[in-house]
């Protein structure tokens, strides 16, 4: 089913020549290709891929499937029962036998019928996914947080700069009402002068306490038929095969993840900032310690707590204690967002009864995460969570995690996004990629 992108300009000219030659059998044009009876014009449809469709990847493929733009004609995974699950998924949608499947994202983007994908693949491959994206012409949705490293975000940043295309960064909970309502409060002013923001990332749940609970490297197995372990592996180096190294426990090892710290800390650092009004930039002190098991092939911190000092002297204080979410503290009060689900809670009480003013600050509402990202496809206006806005996020996360490995504090240049007299935190700002993978393609 290939779909061939048309400019309405042209497709109405292409139309209006045909019904002109054709008088003996007049040319009438659909009201559904015009875009009538509710259907969508040609020139505003997106033709989309999938790249990554296992847990995440499915949900964020058929949350982008209800819109009716959007026609999903080719998935891509490394697992040939991940995308034959997503081919039928689409097929399903759309009622036809249509949907094509990759193992190789590279097969995917090389296809001038789509216009955008989503990246839902393990953290280590969100750079050079979006990067290639990118430079193939194609927007971009990407699951937080943006990139593994501060390198390779930053590389995503300039790609997308480069070919003029739209990112969106999967930080959803950045497009909640509350959230924003709540920001929308910190930045004018109501609890008065911020001083101090509070992170909370408890790391309790019970996929936490499995991961804690496995204290050695298990023994290599046999890679299951269907599944592509090399490429899997990609940019990071060679590594025996056993079922606790892939499918959803990669975010517990730093080699493709980057525990509570990117995991959550994407979304619950993210509206740190944006209450903060910092999403350009970043602290300049970065102080963090927590606990580890090097011995296991899970080799994240637990039990953290950190220390993240912006020029203007607010700091912003975490640590894996619960409840998840944010406080912004002021001179006159403050505001809590829970993450998941933005419930708010202030001091006083009457702040959340606040009404913001039409020369006040002000935030916007998302339609949604993944709706905002489709109709700033068809607009070319920026999305709530731009690459920049990912990219700065994910620094402090990966910030926080280099402050740990290295055991001392960092003065970090957000102008120059560099760590200051210190070679060997500075070495782990970008990875080193296994042949035949680089950065610059």
């Amino acid at each position: 089913m290939k779909r061939n992108r048309t400019s309405r300009r042209t497709f109405l000219k292409q139309t209006s020549l045909l019904s002109a030659g054709a008088i003996a059998a007049p040319y009438i044009v659909p009201s559904s290709a015009l875009g009538l009876d509710g259907a969508v014009a040609p020139s505003e449809r997106i033709v989309m891929g999938a790249i990554g469709t296992g847990g995440m990847g499915k949900a964020d493929m058929n949350k982008m499937m209800e819109f009716p733009e959007v026609q999903m004609v080719a998935v891509c995974d490394v697992d040939r029962a991940h995308r034959e699950q997503a081919r039928e998924l689409v097929n399903q949608k759309y009622g036809n036998q249509d949907c094509a499947a990759y193992n190789d994202f590279r097969e995917l983007l090389a296809r001038s019928d789509i216009d955008a994908v989503t990246v839902t693949t393990p953290d280590h491959w969100h750079a050079l996914c979006s990067i290639a994206a990118a430079r193939a012409g194609k927007d971009v949705y990407c699951e937080k947080p943006l990139a593994n490293s501060v390198g390779e975000g930053r590389a995503i940043v300039q790609a997308v700069q480069a070919n003029n295309r739209i990112l969106q960064t999967g930080s959803h909970e950045r497009s909640g009402d509350n959230a924003r309502y709540a920001c929308e409060l910190v930045r004018n002013g109501r609890i008065g002068k911020l001083h101090t923001v509070r992170v909370n990332l408890p790391c309790d749940e019970g996929h936490h306490q499995k991961a804690r609970a496995l204290s050695e490297v298990p023994p290599e197995q046999p890679v299951p038929e269907g599944f592509d372990y090399d490429f899997w592996l990609g940019h990071t180096p060679l590594a025996p095969y056993c079922p606790e190294r892939c499918h959803f426990w990669w975010r517990f090892n730093l080699a493709y993840g980057g525990g509570e710290m990117t995991d959550r800390g994407a979304h619950v650092i993210d509206l740190a900032q944006l209450g903060m009004g910092t999403d350009d930039t970043g602290p300049v002190e970065i102080t963090a310690r927590g606990t580890r098991n090097p011995q296991s092939l899970y080799n994240v911190f637990w039990d953290f707590e950190f220390e993240n000092v912006y020029a203007n002297g607010v700091r912003m204080i975490g640590s894996s204690k619960g409840p998840r979410g944010v406080k912004f503290e002021g001179t006159e009060g403050w505001i809590f967002i829970h993450v998941h689900g933005a419930k708010l809670e202030a001091e006083p009480e009457s702040v959340l009864t606040s009404k913001i003013g039409p020369d006040e600050l002000q935030l916007g509402r998302s339609p949604g995460h993944q709706r905002n990202f489709i109709e700033c496809v068809l607009s070319r206006q920026q999305p709530v969570a731009p690459a920049e806005v990912g990219h700065r996020t994910g620094t402090i996360c990966h910030l926080n995690n280099i402050a740990m490995l290295v055991g001392r504090t960092l003065r970090w240049d957000p102008l120059e996004e560099r760590i200051i007299d210190d070679t060997e935190a500075a070495a782990l700002l970008t990875p080193l990629m296994r042949s035949p993978w680089s950065l610059e393609g």
